[in-house]
């Protein structure tokens, strides 16, 4: 039970805080299916692994892989759905899909610690501070500029949301092969970064609620 908690509650806990943060909330439907389409992606992704890392060996290519395969969804799945309807809804979503993804991912690491000499709760403690805010961090990215091609237009905003996240990700599966405490910077990097972008888009929804509020007024 504990180790179920320490693979699952990380992802969860970023989650509850990017869908309460929405200040006009998805519609749980919405919500549910998302994530369930990220944790689908998973099971293509470690395929496309398998052939694409097993060749190479280059194990920092499985960010094009796993990007790709979520800015797909969110691009086909999301852009024409009429609850994605301002740019939070980008952030939203694309965290959505990426933590679904890494929830799996999370499992398929954890119960299968032994591989990597590891025990499974101290994988699970590591990837919490690691894995888990990498896909949440590109997921973030990804929706951000997402948000700002679907919503202000700029054929580049909407390169920026696949290629950003997928050398965010390959950078980090590269330090990884290095040093853990260069990657736990690269991480605390990361997060501030996402912290920001995630700041721009709450406080549009702000000003668009004081406005409303003076409106009435």
């Amino acid at each position: 039970m504990i180790l179920i908690a320490l693979t699952v509650l990380p992802p969860f806990l970023i989650l509850y805080y990017i869908v309460k943060s929405d200040r006009f909330p998805e519609p749980m439907s919405m919500i549910r299916r998302t994530f369930l389409l990220g944790v689908f992606l998973c099971i293509p992704a470690g395929i496309i692994n398998t052939m694409l890392i097993g060749e190479t060996g280059m194990s920092y290519l499985a960010g094009l892989t796993e990007e790709s395969l979520k800015f797909t969804a969110l691009y086909l799945f999301l852009r024409n759905k009429i609850d994605f309807n301002e740019p939070m809804d980008a952030i939203v979503y694309g965290t959505l899909i990426s933590l679904g993804f890494a929830t799996l991912e999370n499992f398929n690491y954890v119960y299968s610690a032994d591989y990597f000499g590891m025990q499974p709760t101290t994988l699970a403690l590591v990837r919490a501070f690691t894995a888990i805010p990498l896909h949440a961090g590109c997921g973030i990215i990804m929706g951000f500029y997402f948000g700002l091609y679907v919503f202000r237009g700029g054929e580049k905003y909407i390169i920026y949301s696949l290629l950003i996240p997928i050398i965010v990700h390959g950078v980090y599966n590269y330090i990884a092969g290095i040093n853990f405490f260069i990657l736990i910077f690269y991480v605390i990097i990361l997060g501030i970064f996402v912290y920001n972008l995630h700041g721009i888009y709450r406080l549009e929804q702000l000003k668009k609620i004081n406005e409303f509020e003076t409106r009435k007024i």
